[in-house]
């Protein structure tokens, strides 16, 4: 049984089953799913619990089986928990977990809770976890989308009797929140609970949230290759700022741009030669968000826009690397920059199809 995280809290509610996987890489949402069952399971009687944590290829995994079919002398029923950071559980712990699935079927008294990172496709097709998945309830753990994030702190505000204003002054403290602590969805938290402790239940006005809210935000590559293919200029800039702040190399973040760019010229290619653009998309291994966002921006990608963006990319490696370039800047972060926005403008929503909308 496949759950999200929204359908968790109802689910409890109706009653445990003896085996549930946790599997994402957002901390905090991992970690509240986890107490919330740990939470449930207290009340229904499973007073002891015991942890174990994958560390290595030499795991002895007959002592998670034997603390999985053991009891104590003075608990009824037991919470085994079993974390394997990697993901990976190899061979021996293939089978281990397999076992422990099927040996949870109508168990009452052992109730085992496993965490996962956020797994790939091959890995969720395999056969250990398949055999948690039918004999259990799994629970995929989905990262807050940026677009998400302004209403994920209201709800989190909500929660503890605050509120902004309403209108555009609400949305723009909301989106100044998101900005802040883009990324970090722990450091969020934190600093909701901060503004909890610092003003009464009620609306929040600008100027207490500006106050209050610390610059905790996170950014990697990946996020900034969104944001430029979303045409989020602002952001863009942020992002960047953030990346050099942060001592992220400038190669990397300049492969990431390019890699974007000769994609890009690639899927054009495929489609101007009668490829369809799924099609085209799959090939160059473009799914997820990224898939949206190419199929928005490439209609509006001319070859020859496009081809002033890869000759762009050929002069920001040369400085890079050293060399100087005619009409570019010195800096590598300024020439990163002047790139990212290059395409960025490009990728933007004309305003009177924004208007239109």
């Amino acid at each position: 049984m496949q759950l999200s995280t929204n359908q968790l809290q109802a689910h409890l509610q109706k009653g445990l089953k003896s085996l549930y996987t946790l599997h994402g890489d957002e901390p905090l949402l991992v970690q509240e799913a986890a107490d919330a069952i740990r939470i449930a399971a207290r009340e229904q009687g499973f007073t002891e619990r015991s942890s174990h944590t994958v560390s290595g290829s030499r795991f002895d995994w007959s002592a998670v089986l034997a603390a999985g079919g053991s009891m104590s002398l003075f608990a009824e029923k037991q919470l085994l928990e079993l974390r394997i950071p990697s993901g990976k559980p190899g061979k021996d712990g293939a089978q281990a977990i397999t076992e422990l699935a099927q040996r949870s079927r109508g168990a009452e008294d052992t109730l085992t809770l496993i965490l996962l990172p956020r797994l790939d496709k091959a890995t969720q097709g395999s056969a250990w976890f398949g055999a948690l998945d039918s004999l259990g309830v799994t629970v995929q753990v989905e990262a807050v989308a940026r677009a998400a994030l302004p209403q994920w702190i209201a709800q989190r505000l909500a929660a503890q009797g605050q509120r902004v204003a309403g209108g555009e002054e609400g949305q723009r403290t909301l989106q100044f929140f998101a900005d802040r602590v883009e990324g970090n969805l722990l450091a969020a938290h934190q600093e909701i609970q901060k503004l909890a402790l610092l003003f009464a239940p009620g609306e929040l006005g600008f100027e207490q949230v500006e106050g209050a809210v610390l610059n905790v935000a996170r950014y990697d590559v990946f996020k900034l290759s969104e944001a430029v293919l979303a045409g989020h200029c602002r952001r863009v800039i942020r992002m960047l700022e953030g990346l050099q702040a942060e001592g992220e190399a400038e190669v990397l973040v300049h492969y990431t741009l390019s890699e974007d760019i000769r994609t890009l010229c690639r899927v054009k290619e495929a489609v101007a030669a009668g490829r369809p653009l799924p099609m085209a998309l799959r090939e160059q291994r473009v799914w997820g968000a990224r898939e949206r966002l190419f199929e928005r921006v490439l209609p509006r990608l001319s070859k020859l826009t496009l081809a002033n963006c890869l000759q762009a990319a050929h002069q920001v490696d040369g400085i890079i690397k050293g060399l100087k370039q005619a009409e570019w800047p010195l800096d590598n972060w300024q020439a990163l920059q002047r790139l990212a926005l290059m395409l960025c403008t490009q990728c933007q929503v004309p305003a009177t199809a924004q208007r239109v909308r």
